[in-house]
């Protein structure tokens, strides 16, 4: 690939909700410039950014795809990314390396879910922002409705550069409000149209949107709001100029429309990025001095930094670094500065990507996207600079895993690859996780969803050769008593020669919650010698681990080694040992004894028309309401604490109450007694399990 300077670069985040067609625009946006010599559809397979193959069998976006492509001299960075909500996280860190948002809406649908949020993203960083209304030719397409609905949630910068030429079935072309010319495709090989007058039957229509947009345009530079007011017109450059002050503002967003499936729009989009989105320079990054903390600007002709925003991981190629580069110049053969890790990284290669081909760079200047293989000490959201002039970036806040499975390898002999294999996964996707449960002893892994979740096991599969099994969690329950109660346990046996002889009382109390386990030794007299005493302890502890109820482990249980006697031959710490878990297991099931389950405080934040329904919701699955308090942009946070047997679906539950506009967070609190009839239930299918697996 040839060299492109900062001025000439433009990195664009194609953002939506799924199905409004960024995978499709994409493929036509590239198909135009000439990066490829074939419009690929999603429907076959076919595209340059679907390329894993999770995402040809599904058919949807599953991570975010490098595009590069060149149009009238400028190399555009395209970053295709996931329009679902288990892939947020993917969206995030794409924006994080843009400079800008091209939105992709559906004229059919609308302003969905997901386009509220990745809006909400772009706006958080203050990108500026161009949207594109797709699928025209869609039946019950409307693009003035879906223009009127991206005005009542995202603003009056919202400003229609173009309008459709028909709609569903008549679609045919698009009407230019700069140029006040109507764009006539020739045929779908590309950049072919012909350019005529604006059908009469529009004329009125496309005068009203040509002055919203030259109104739109003068609001943004004073000199040309006073030209405005005193003669009523502007210039098309004028316009340009306008529009291009609004949008490096994040204060104006054009709208254009079009049909990637059929190929009208795309070369304006192209025309629409190269004329008015801000190459790299128009902006300065902030970080941090990793020491003193103090801010540290750097601007493109500042010495090198970057960041890496997304890793891939391949068996066959290793690890792939995406980095973006804000400052400096990257060439191959260079030793980098992780300031994260405050370790040196030696690189070979640098290359760009077109989906999964590989384009080596001889340079990457300041604003430049670059792939880089096999970075042994670098990982996701980890800065990179020169080591005279430090600077971190701030990572990517990722959301939270909320969506827990249980696994395992379903072919013995795969445990130890099925560790190497999530360790792997996790190095590519940070809202992945996985962890022992020592209580359970079940391998977990979270992450945003089920989806989510099945699309790893698929790549375990594919990329480690492993085959695993999800099922649902176990719920780490606990045993206790309610009540005090002195047992005897004698463990007498004769068998020829030296026989087995251990004999004690215990006291047991309960304890409060979260003092977990007491001993005492109150003997007297020497009733248990001393050298028996620690196999007294050891024995109750064995037996509390394993439970008596249900198998659970015992906590807040005080025991009192009260008395007991002890033969002089045939006493042992065996013999104790026995006789001390007889003992519990017996006085456990004489002082009341109780099933405790964890407690987990949840926050819930959603627009406050849900807060009835989250509540209603959350009664039913036995939480106690803490309080409701409401935010800003019409959310309210609602706080609950709930049995944690009732969350393991409840990111499932949350989205389908909220049309997926709910987020929660969760963390333990503390155990409680679990209601008699549930704690019957659990006993019995217990006892079931620990007979299924002798």
């Amino acid at each position: 690939m040839k060299e492109y300077k900062s001025d000439k670069l433009r990195n664009v985040g194609i953002v939506s909700h799924g199905g409004a067609g960024k995978t499709s625009l994409t493929e036509a946006l590239l198909f135009n410039s000439g990066a490829v010599s074939r419009l690929g559809r999603v429907d076959d397979g076919s595209t340059t950014t679907d390329f894993e193959p999770e995402e040809v069998k599904r058919k949807v976006t599953i991570s975010t795809a490098l595009a590069p492509c060149e149009w009238h001299e400028n190399k555009i960075n395209f970053l295709d990314t996931p329009g679902y909500a288990d892939f947020a996280a993917e969206v995030k860190s794409s924006l994080q390396a843009a400079d800008s948002a091209l939105v992709v809406l559906c004229a059919a649908a609308g302003v969905e879910v997901e386009t509220e949020k990745v809006w909400q993203y772009a706006a958080d960083l203050n990108l500026p922002r161009i949207a594109f209304i797709n699928k025209m030719d869609r039946e019950n397409a409307d693009f003035y409705s879906v223009v009127d609905t991206m005005k009542e949630k995202f603003g009056n910068g919202i400003v229609p550069i173009q309008l459709p030429i028909g709609a569903q079935d008549t679609f045919k072309g698009i009407i230019d409000l700069i140029k006040m010319k109507a764009l006539i495709p020739a045929n779908n090989q590309g950049a072919q149209y012909s350019e005529t007058d604006i059908p009469a039957d529009m004329e009125a229509k496309a005068g009203e949107a040509r002055t919203a947009l030259i109104e739109a345009a003068a609001e943004s530079d004073d000199d040309l709001l006073t030209k405005y007011l005193d003669s009523g017109e502007l210039t098309d450059e004028e316009i340009k100029t306008g529009l291009i002050t609004g949008i490096y503002q994040a204060k104006v967003f054009p709208v254009l429309c079009g049909s990637a499936y059929k190929n009208i729009g795309a070369v304006q989009v192209l025309d629409a990025i190269v004329s008015y989105l801000p190459a790299p320079g128009f902006r300065t990054f902030t970080g941090f001095h990793p020491s003193t903390k103090d801010p540290v600007e750097r601007k493109i002709s500042d010495p090198f930094s970057a960041m890496v925003f997304k890793t891939t991981a391949d068996p066959f190629v290793g690890r792939l670094s995406f980095i973006r580069v804000f400052s400096g110049t990257l060439k191959p053969d260079s030793t980098l500065y992780n300031i994260s890790k405050d370790k040196s990284e030696r690189i070979g290669n640098i290359f760009s990507m077109k989906g999964k081909n590989q384009d080596p760079m001889a340079i990457a200047h300041a604003g430049d996207i670059v792939v880089v293989a096999k970075m042994q000490e670098t990982g996701t959201g980890e800065s990179l600079c020169d080591r005279e002039k430090p600077v971190m970036f701030e990572p990517v806040a990722f959301p939270k895993p909320m969506f827990t499975r249980a696994i395992e390898a379903k072919n013995k002999g795969d445990e130890d690859k099925i560790g190497n294999a999530l360790t792997r996964l996790m190095d590519e996707d940070p809202t992945f996780k996985t962890r022992k449960d020592v209580e359970t002893h079940q391998l977990l892994i979270s992450g945003m969803g089920e989806l989510h979740l099945d699309i790893m096991v698929e790549r375990m599969k594919r990329k480690f050769s492993v085959d695993a099994l999800l099922h649902a969690p176990k719920v780490p329950y606990r045993e206790t008593i309610r009540s005090s109660v002195k047992v005897e346990g004698k463990h007498k046996k004769q068998s020829g020669g030296h026989g087995q002889y251990g004999h004690v009382w215990l006291q047991l109390d309960p304890l409060a919650p979260g003092a977990e386990f007491e001993f005492v030794d109150s003997i007297f007299g020497g009733a248990v010698p001393r050298q028996y005493i620690p196999a007294v302890e050891k024995g109750v502890r064995d037996a509390m681990a394993g439970g008596i109820l249900a198998g659970y482990p015992m906590v807040d249980v005080k025991v009192t080694l009260c008395d007991g006697s002890y033969h002089t031959v045939d006493s042992s710490e065996m013999a104790f040992k026995i006789a001390s878990a007889m003992a519990l297991k017996k006085g456990v099931l004489q002082a009341k004894p109780v099933l405790l389950e964890p407690i987990y405080s949840v926050e819930v934040i959603v627009p406050e028309s849900y807060m009835g329904d989250v509540i209603g919701d959350l009664n039913t699955k036995r939480g106690r309401i803490q309080g409701m308090e409401p935010l800003e942009r019409g959310l309210g946070r609602v706080k609950a604490q709930v049995p944690l047997s009732e969350l393991f679906r409840y990111s499932i539950d949350l989205r389908s109450i909220t049309q997926g506009r709910g987020n929660f967070d969760m963390n333990f609190s503390h155990y409680e007694e679990v209601p008699q009839k549930i704690a019957e239930n659990i006993i019995v299918n217990a006892k079931k399990d620990k007979v299924e697996e002798a």
